[in-house]
């Protein structure tokens, strides 16, 4: 079911909404023109929405994927074994996007709740329910964190308005939010990457919080960092090594090597989910490793730790990354 609207849509209002024990998501794929809102009642719904791209940017699929295992365990209502019952919907959401570290993070977090709920008069279903509405306030709280860090390591080195090249990436949207807030933001060019529907959503979102943004093609940044006195490129992370190097959208790898030739400062901001500890050094990934290829294309690339100046996550700052800072970072004795 759908609910269309063409009433423009605030920066107040959300994108995802759990009502009545069914998600409602914005539909993504038609912003800015007009509002349509898809209705998720189980599952099935939740995995198509992904699929199709109602839902394109990786934390909102992750939580549109906790909620679909919410949904699938309403519909089931009571079962003797959950781990058994909810097999086959977790599996089906995590086939569609089986690259996605996050997705794949908010399932198996909910998994490894689901086994330690054990005790056969708990309500599984409100449970799970739950955790979904608590991972989406903690996403909130994360991209309202980072963003405030993000704006301290700028103003550390600048505390008038700059201009910065930026990813149409959520996380890095949410950094220039909170430089923007912080009244550090003179111009921002977006890179128009492969996905144009990415591309339309990121300056939707940054036009609706009155960010001034222009369209650039990615092939143009090189003569835009060196005529436009740009002092920031700013993307997001896929994945990252324990040491710092960054797996992300192809071009990434590119736009650092740029930066660093015309003296800008190259900033990585994700979640601290992001960081993969078992992945010692990305810099090795073969071409066609799994990590880096999706459908036998290569669509993510590595750039190097020495070429980041920051990563800025909800815990805290790293700057000039190695593997120590990044295990100080998410050492579970450091204070946040």
């Amino acid at each position: 079911m759908q609910l269309h609207s063409r009433v423009p849509v605030r920066p107040d209002v959300p994108t995802l909404e759990w009502h009545d024990n069914h998600l409602r998501i914005l539909d993504q794929r038609c912003l800015p023109e007009s509002r349509i809102w898809v209705e998720c009642r189980d599952a099935a719904d939740a995995a198509a929405a992904i699929s199709d791209g109602v839902v394109q940017d990786a934390s909102a699929t992750g939580l549109v994927a906790a909620y679909g295992i919410a949904l699938a365990a309403q519909r089931i209502g009571r079962a003797d074994d959950w781990v058994a019952a909810l097999e086959a919907d977790f599996a089906s959401l995590a086939r569609t996007q089986p690259s996605s570290v996050h997705l794949n993070w908010v399932l198996r977090m909910l998994g490894e709740r689901l086994r330690r709920l054990s005790d056969p008069q708990l309500d599984v279903p409100e449970l799970l329910a739950q955790a979904a509405i608590s991972l989406h306030a903690s996403d909130l709280e994360t991209r309202r964190v980072t963003g405030r860090l993000a704006a301290h390591a700028i103003r550390r080195h600048d505390r008038e308005a700059q201009k910065f090249l930026v990813q149409a990436a959520p996380a890095a949207l949410g950094a220039i939010q909170g430089a923007h807030a912080a009244g550090l933001v003179e111009q921002v060019y977006m890179c128009a990457d492969a996905s144009a529907d990415a591309t339309r959503l990121a300056q939707w979102e940054l036009d609706q919080a009155e960010v001034p943004v222009a369209l650039q093609q990615v092939g143009a940044a090189g003569q835009l960092m060196k005529s436009d006195n740009l002092q920031w490129v700013v993307v997001g992370a896929q994945r990252i090594a324990a040491n710092g190097d960054v797996i992300n959208d192809v071009g990434t790898y590119a736009l650092a090597i740029l930066a660093m030739h015309h003296g800008l400062r190259f900033m990585v901001v994700a979640s601290s989910s992001a960081f993969d500890l078992a992945l010692e050094n990305a810099d090795e990934l073969e071409p066609d490793d799994s990590l880096l290829m999706v459908n036998d294309q290569l669509l993510l690339d590595v750039t190097p730790a020495e070429l980041i100046d920051v990563i800025v996550t909800e815990r805290g700052l790293v700057e000039r990354p190695d593997e120590s800072r990044i295990a100080e970072l998410l050492s579970p004795q450091r204070l946040h």
